[in-house]
């Protein structure tokens, strides 16, 4: 039985040069619904909104870090298990180590070939299916 299909994806960015590229490069060459919040508190907002297959997820944001973020979504019952990539510049092996030990399922480093994004989500939405 294959997995279901990678659909929902919630962005949370700071950036908005960022946001705009990722958004683009994931609704219109990947095909996949966007929803994007400028920060972890905005994103726990959306999540029971928007219902994300998988969350793609700044490190260094205003208000509330990626690694708080992520803490807070598995205190909820209903996103414990959500699948989340961090995006970040600061990608030294031991952080990536450090990131994965959290429980994080995968690092994309900045900056990031937008063409390339959709295909590596997907790639990581079949490895954490197998």
């Amino acid at each position: 039985m294959s997995p279901p299909k990678l659909e929902r994806i919630l962005l949370v960015e700071d950036d908005p040069d960022i946001q705009f590229i990722a958004r683009m490069a994931l609704q219109r060459i990947s095909g996949y619904q966007v929803e994007v919040c400028n920060n972890g508190i905005e994103a726990l907002e959306k999540l029971p909104l928007f219902q994300p297959q998988m969350v793609v997820m700044d490190m260094m944001m205003p208000e509330m870090d990626g690694l708080t973020t992520f803490q807070e979504m598995r205190k909820m019952p209903a996103f414990a298990h959500l699948p989340v990539v961090i995006m970040t510049a600061k990608a030294q092996a031991h952080e990536i180590e450090n990131y994965k030990r959290e429980g994080i399922n995968d690092v994309i480093i900045k900056p990031f070939e937008p063409a390339e994004l959709g295909k590596q989500l997907e790639q990581i939405w079949q490895s954490i299916a197998l």
